[in-house]
């Protein structure tokens, strides 16, 4: 290690003893002084058995004395085997001393990510501007993995008891017990909540409405791939081999999740559909009734896990004289693909992501097809605007550092991140940009953060080019604004200048209801209003609401977003739901938090 080196780790071991003394001396004066003006502390369980995030150094000095009371957080030292401290640019600063850090609980193993910056106020020590503190694992109850993997003597030495398949068939059945946790949905959430449960030792049966496990992916149509990077999109334990593609095509995914779910040995219900449910305050749990073809199962587990995405019911607005058209009429999620549409005319309400791939995969196999733009849409190209924000993906450390550094990032200094992306990626598409505005396309000027923050406020609004928007600037792919429609005719949509664009199908490419429509419509509206809003950015504007937290209501939990963050999440998650189990917390927000 060369002498600046020793200077980065001097000063991030110094400030670490510095914070662990003041923590057991529970000097909330001595803390401060430890922390920038504009700090911001965000903590994954390690002191308050929440996700919750804290600003301004007075309040972090306070919060983490009241946390430390009773946890005793000790060890405080550099993780080496993460990454050495060093000199990175963070939410949109120059001159950060980052530094992964390991200390321990009362509870358990923890980790943290320290970012210190300079004090204009006081130019003697380098202060904390932002901190992650993350519980990593409950001692006692750790994963069954490495060295703590099973060591499958049950099954390889009682010649005469079932092997591993028939224990494999015993547990799945559920005919002799009930699930401790249902998940329902099992796609990307689905899968990795259950994994990360099964690790921990938690009963956990996953249930999907579709045949196989993968058909969520499996049944979209034709020629979708993933529009992010492979390596950002690996489930929790085993990641993707080194020979997939950068892009994934869905099938193969599809592939992938079966394989999973078995390579995992997750229970797995297929053809399956969660009809909705009960609780019983009084015996802690939920009666489920589960509609599957040889009849109807009733199971009561202790927790309900939603894992069916951010987005759940169509959304079907009403669209003014849309019924005078005699064509067909469909909302997206019924469109499975082009090929019975070659030669056909077709009409998309929409300009997201959505609309622009069935645009391109029509056109593509020979259908005529156009957008309707009923507002204004943020686009980027897949490369390299859209990747900006996984950029930390490509500096070579481990998955499992990565994603803890990813986390890092608290509201405030994650938004002027990606407000500097949103600036850069503006900078970098200028042309195409121009060129979509000069036919007419409407561009979401006023997004100033990026689309991550669509993503995380409203599942969508935007998308990554990978082909369509140069079909609409040469003109292959048509575009309507829907405030030149006139009225909508039996034979498409007449336009004010008396046009009428005639069509044979309209795809509604206008989205899906929020999560709390589901529940209400599975779980009843009692529970959906102790639950409230879910996804999206609360009053507080800090964390997503409800989403891998303890819920209003005892027992259910929600998990959804990208591959990444359910792979994160997942794990946080599912150390509640064991800590349920286990009696150290219990299963509903606390008052302080409703």
């Amino acid at each position: 290690m060369d002498t600046f080196d020793n200077t980065l780790s001097g000063t991030a071991e110094s400030w670490l003893t510095d914070f662990g003394a003041a923590l057991s001396a529970d000097d909330s004066a001595a803390l401060a002084l430890l922390l920038h003006p504009d700090s911001h502390w965000r903590d994954l369980l390690a002191f308050t058995w929440h996700i919750s995030t804290v600003s301004g150094r007075g309040n972090i000095a306070n919060a983490l004395t009241t946390g430390a009371a009773e946890l005793n957080p000790q060890s405080f030292s550099v993780n080496y085997d993460a990454a050495p401290p060093r000199m990175v640019m963070r939410g949109g600063k120059e001159d950060v001393l980052e530094t992964i850090f390991s200390f321990t609980t009362a509870i358990g193993k923890c980790r943290g990510v320290l970012r210190l910056i300079a004090d204009e106020e006081d130019v003697s020590q380098l202060k904390a501007w932002t901190l992650l503190t993350t519980l990593d694992e409950m001692t006692g109850f750790e994963e069954t993995t490495g060295a703590a993997r099973p060591t499958g003597h049950a099954s390889s030495r009682d010649f005469s008891g079932p092997n591993w398949l028939d224990r494999r068939n015993i547990a799945e059945a559920y005919d002799d017990r009930e699930p401790e946790v249902l998940v329902v949905g099992g796609g990307q959430a689905g899968l990795s909540i259950a994994a990360r449960l099964t690790q921990l030792g938690v009963d956990t049966l996953i249930v999907d409405k579709e045949d196989r496990v993968g058909d969520n992916w499996r049944k979209r149509y034709h020629a979708l791939v993933l529009h992010n990077q492979v390596h950002v999109n690996h489930l929790p334990y085993m990641p993707f081999p080194p020979n997939w593609p950068t892009y994934i095509p869905k099938d193969k995914l599809a592939g992938w999740f079966e394989y999973y779910a078995e390579a995992m040995e997750l229970n797995f219900w297929t053809e399956t559909e969660f009809n909705g449910g009960t609780y019983d305050e009084t015996n802690g749990c939920w009666t489920v009734d589960l509609k599957q073809p040889a009849g109807n199962r009733t199971l009561r587990p202790r927790h309900v896990i939603m894992a069916t995405s951010v987005t759940g019911i169509p959304k079907l607005p009403t669209i003014p004289t849309l019924e005078r058209f005699k064509g067909e009429v469909i909302h997206s999620s019924a469109y499975t693909g082009a090929e019975a549409r070659k030669d056909k005319r077709v009409l998309i309400i929409g300009t997201g992501t959505s609309a622009h791939d069935m645009a391109q995969d029509l056109q593509s196999n020979g259908a005529s097809v156009s957008l309707i733009q009923r507002g204004t849409t943020s686009v980027l190209n897949v490369e390299p605007s859209a990747q900006l924000p996984y950029t930390l993906y490509d500096e070579g450390l481990s998955l499992e550092t990565a994603d803890l550094i990813a986390t890092a990032t608290p509201y405030e200094p994650l938004k002027a991140a990606h407000t500097a992306m949103a600036d850069e990626s503006t900078r970098i598409d200028h042309d195409m940009l121009e060129a979509l505005t000069k036919v007419g396309f409407k561009i979401d000027r006023q997004d100033k953060t990026g689309w991550q923050f669509k993503f995380m406020n409203r599942g969508g609004g935007y998308y990554f080019n990978v082909g369509c928007s140069d079909l609409i600037i040469d003109g292959r792919v048509g575009l309507i604004q829907y405030d030149d429609i006139e009225t909508f005719v039996a034979e498409g949509a007449k336009l004010k200048n008396g046009d009428v664009i005639a069509a044979d199908t309209v795809i509604l490419a206008t989205g899906f209801k929020g999560q709390e429509a589901q529940v209400e419509k599975l779980l009843g509206a009692d529970v959906a209003e102790r639950v409230g809003p879910i996804w999206g950015f609360g009053d507080d504007g800090q964390e997503l609401r409800n989403l891998w937290v303890r819920t209003g209501q005892p027992g259910l939990w929600f998990i959804a977003g990208s591959f990444a963050q359910c792979r994160i999440f997942s794990k946080y998650l599912a150390l509640q739901i064991k800590a349920c189990q286990e009696g150290m917390i219990a299963p509903v927000k606390p008052d302080d938090l409703a």
